[in-house]
């Protein structure tokens, strides 16, 4: 799976320290912008311009402002992809209740592919932000295939809660981040291997 949009945001630890987390796919990076994980300071949508701001990061078509029923709308969805991912980390498929959350976001008109350089504006100027959350709705349709969800997995770290998609070759992506639980694990080991 290749996603055309950029992954990837920081959190902050509850000790301050900040990191990046890649979590491989947008609907992920999606599911995070909220208390996924049971880290309730995680969640920054707590308002409809916060969500403007979440997917400007992410889509470099122009957006309309959102509206509070654009939020609850991205609540929603949101919501229904964190527990897939959740399942999916887990080996399982995502609950019916979700696919179908999911696929009536994935049925609505997405922002359609423009070509640059012409000298006319086929449409509206500016997409809405429905149409993003459709656009990320028809990615987690593609990540939570059988074939896909094989490669959603939680970190290795056991005190590590965090789900990723492994878009690695090799399909061997053990940590959330190498910079957070694998240079952790690096460190035990190094300490249990020279009896520090």
């Amino acid at each position: 799976m290749q996603s055309t949009k950029t992954t990837g945001q920081w959190f902050r630890s509850g000790d301050g320290h900040r990191w990046w987390f890649d979590s491989g796919a947008l609907p992920l990076d999606f599911a995070y912008s909220g208390a996924m994980g049971d880290n309730p300071a995680w969640e920054i949508l707590h308002s409809a311009d916060d969500l403007a701001a979440w997917l400007e990061g992410r889509f470099p078509e122009q957006l309309m402002p959102a509206a509070p029923r654009d939020l609850t709308d991205a609540l929603a969805l949101r919501a229904a992809i964190a527990r897939s991912a959740m399942s999916a980390g887990r080996g399982e498929a995502p609950a019916a209740e979700d696919v179908d959350v999911i696929n009536l976001f994935a049925a609505t008109p997405d922002i359609p592919p423009a070509l640059a350089g012409g000298s006319r504006q086929a449409g509206r100027s500016r997409a809405r932000p429905g149409q993003a959350l459709s656009a990320m709705a028809r990615e987690a349709v593609e990540l939570f295939t059988p074939e896909q969800r094989e490669r959603i997995r939680h970190c290795a770290a056991d005190d590590c809660g965090l789900v990723f998609y492994d878009e690695s070759r090799s399909n061997n992506r053990r940590w959330c981040s190498m910079k957070r639980c694998g240079n952790r694990a690096k460190v035990r080991t190094h300490r249990l291997l020279n009896g520090a």
